[in-house]
């Protein structure tokens, strides 16, 4: 996530428009993006006419180049500065492996005898058509033509730029299934081999190995050390048992070493009651503080949500968690309260978390055995929404829109919760409970709903339901 995107310049042209659009082009598109933080990678001017690509044999070198540089691009903005060669275009970029900005510049006023008059507005019409013909995905944004001085062409990039992350952070994904699906949690049952065809590797561990772990973890090896650090510094632990600390880091030291030997995107952890009955603590805040430090992490086992969290963080740039559709607000049919028992990570939450012993847990197996419930409220935001499941071997999402607002939640309310407010609420809520969603909901700040809608149907294949429309 903190490594600058770099794009693939591709810039067409047809013999007949005025070429002279082609070098300034060059110049202002890769200045506006280094502007923007995006690194640039453009083929060698002097191999075709004018540094463009016109007709097969230049698509051809381009193609070269692309193929010579594979993993060094993360995307490609195909630009024309005037109406360009669909057939060039193809030839290039059939097999690029990255998705695709089709930018046009606008015409001007002033500016439109046969001299200066660019009619890319006309010529991204035949590349798309080209494309389309071709089975090619590719992005196209609104405005339909956009100069790179104008800022829409930021806000456009910033979303390819998204489009982009999700895509490839989406196309290989190892997902950490940590402990067995109890039978009272028939919701989070899933499909491995669906989810296989999507490029999601599900890497199943036994709660046994955990255990196992946190045995062998010493008080006095740095790892250790580090951990009972950072939690201790990351929520208020006043009240707290002594032990419950020194319990908790360990299980986190187990759970960081589990995902780096297995090479983990994310994990969904099986986080009671096991835990609570062999160790005496509850995994919240640990969830909350991986996911805080960019490690995906789902609870109750929940893969399916496990997966859409890493899209929300590759699009938002921030935390994801996920929530339970838990509460209405009210007779608010616009609000509710998502909740859950304390995987939010600190940067969602309007204030440090504290711990305290998990009441379900202490009214079902006596006191003690529950600590590391993580309680606070989430902070207002903008939010992004999403789910997912696996039916007759396809992965389908839905994706939707809102705000946190910070309407109160009372003091009785233990977890960590906010209220959230989003259109036809009561439409969504509808739809989810009828096609076989979960009570759980995933959620990141911001609105990057048009990014990942983009990511999910036209590079990755999901079957989306967009509530955000």
């Amino acid at each position: 996530m903190d490594t600058p995107l770099t794009f693939a310049l591709y810039f067409g042209n047809r013999g007949f428009f005025p070429e002279k659009l082609i070098a300034a082009a060059r110049t202002e598109l890769t200045g506006a993006l280094g502007r923007l933080g995006y690194g640039t990678l453009l083929m060698d001017e002097s191999l075709t006419r004018y540094g463009a690509i016109e007709g097969t044999e230049d698509g051809r070198k381009y193609a070269r180049f692309l193929a010579d540089h594979r993993g060094e691009y993360d995307g490609v903005i195909l630009c024309l500065p005037n109406f360009g060669d669909e057939t060039g275009a193809i030839a290039a970029l059939a097999e690029c492996g990255a998705p695709i900005l089709i930018q046009a510049y606008p015409d001007q006023f002033g500016k439109m005898g046969f001299a200066d008059r660019r009619d890319a507005f006309c010529g991204k019409f035949s590349v798309m058509d080209v494309f389309w013909q071709y089975g090619l995905p590719f992005t196209t944004l609104q405005p339909h033509v956009v100069a790179p001085s104008d800022p829409a062409f930021e806000a456009n990039v910033r979303q390819f730029a998204a489009v982009c992350r999700v895509a490839g952070g989406m196309r290989r994904l190892t997902v950490g299934a940590i402990g067995a699906r109890t039978t009272a949690f028939k919701t989070v049952r899933f499909d491995e081999l669906t989810l296989q065809r999507y490029g999601i590797t599900t890497e199943t561990l036994d709660l046994s190995e955990v255990f196992l772990r946190v045995r062998d973890v010493k008080t006095t090896d740095g790892k250790y050390r580090a951990k009972a650090e950072r939690l201790g510094n990351y929520v208020s632990w006043k009240g707290v048992p002594a032990g419950k600390l020194e319990t908790l880091a360990k299980v986190g030291v187990a759970l960081d070493d589990i995902v780096a030997e297995c090479g983990l995107d994310c994990i969904a952890v099986h986080c009671w009651i096991e835990m609570e009955r062999e160790l005496g603590v509850a995994p919240c805040v640990l969830l909350s503080e991986m996911n805080d430090r960019g490690v995906v992490a789902a609870c109750e086992l929940d893969v399916c949500n496990a997966v859409p969290m890493v899209a929300l963080r590759l699009a938002s740039g921030r935390a994801a968690t996920c929530l339970d559709w838990n509460n209405n607000y009210g007779d608010d049919p616009d609000k509710c309260i998502l909740f859950h028992c304390g995987p939010v990570p600190q940067s969602l939450m309007a204030g440090k978390g504290r711990i305290v012993e998990h009441p379900m847990f202490a009214k079902s197996f006596g006191a003690g055995c529950g600590w590391g419930c993580n309680v606070g409220r989430i902070a207002p935001t903008a939010m992004t929404f999403a789910s997912s499941r696996t039916a007759e071997g396809k992965l389908c999402c839905y994706l939707g829109q809102g705000e946190f607002t910070d309407d109160p939640i009372e003091e009785g309310f233990f977890g960590c919760a906010g209220v959230a407010r989003i259109d036809r609420l009561q439409d969504a809520l509808e739809y989810i409970g009828r096609n076989g969603y979960r009570h759980h909901v995933s959620v990141t700040a911001g609105h990057v709903a048009p990014a990942l809608r983009e990511a999910f149907t036209t590079y990755l294949g999901y079957t989306l339901t967009d509530l955000a429309r």
